[in-house]
């Protein structure tokens, strides 16, 4: 039999780590020394050590190596699937965060869009017909207030635009849906942050599916905020070849 410190050479882990395998039942010593209190490992806790070791390298945690050692082949078999399932997961999450990154740094932008799901809002409005997107900060009323326009960029002509109000009005519902929602600086010209996030959307290839929401915010200490939201696609897509 070997000691705990043969059979850390033998295998290339640490006599701290066998300590801590024991400690949580993982891998008992097959004997341990009454007097001296030394453990002493056998050809079973080798052949036991060398599966857990595997299975780590398999990016299994070691709660769930504790449940699988002895498991059924088939049983193991799934939790490496979902393992994997989870690795493509989080590979698809730095992909996307890294390619926000390298757009930030090739296009300088007043703002920073955020995908996102929100439900669904009732409004009061009052329709308007505006030449210029510049014309809306005259028109909308002191926040908190919520502008609509149903624009794919910048204007061409003469666009339509809805502004919520408190008498009669018409009755809209923007349905539960997909946005890519922007917080404005205060130092930034709204119409170049629409701008802005127009431009994005379209270099990240998605539809524009409904209006853009301005919100105008005020809170309790006067400060106020604008935030921009559009309605969205949830799939990005591909433009054709």
């Amino acid at each position: 039999m070997w000691r705990i410190g043969q059979l850390a050479r033998m295998v290339g882990v640490s006599e701290r780590t066998l300590r801590h395998y024991d400690k949580i039942g993982l891998l008992p010593p097959a004997a341990v020394d009454r007097s001296t209190g030394y453990r002493r490992y056998g050809v079973a806790e080798l052949s036991r050590l060398e599966r857990i070791r595997g299975l780590q390298r398999l990016g299994l945690p070691l709660r769930q190596i504790a449940d699988l050692l002895d498991a059924p082949e088939a049983q193991l078999r799934q939790a490496l699937a979902e393992i994997v399932t989870g690795i493509k997961h989080d590979i698809a999450a730095l992909a996307a965060a890294a390619a926000h990154a390298e757009d930030r740094l090739a296009t300088p932008m007043s703002i920073l869009p955020q995908q996102t799901t929100v439900g669904s809002r009732r409004l009061r409005v009052r329709r308007l017909r505006l030449d210029h997107p510049s014309e809306l900060a005259a028109l909308c009323p002191a926040p908190p207030a919520t502008l609509l326009t149903w624009l794919r960029g910048q204007p061409t002509g003469g666009f339509t635009a809805a502004v919520t109000t408190d008498h009669d009005g018409e009755r809209l519902t923007l349905p539960a849906r997909a946005v890519v929602r922007a917080v404005v600086p205060p130092s930034t010209d709204v119409v170049r942050a629409g701008q802005d996030l127009f431009s994005w959307l379209h270099r990240h290839h998605l539809a524009i599916t409904g209006p853009t929401v301005e919100e105008r915010l005020i809170d309790a200490e006067g400060a106020h905020a604008v935030v921009l939201e559009v309605s969205v696609h949830p799939r990005r897509h591909t433009p054709a070849a």
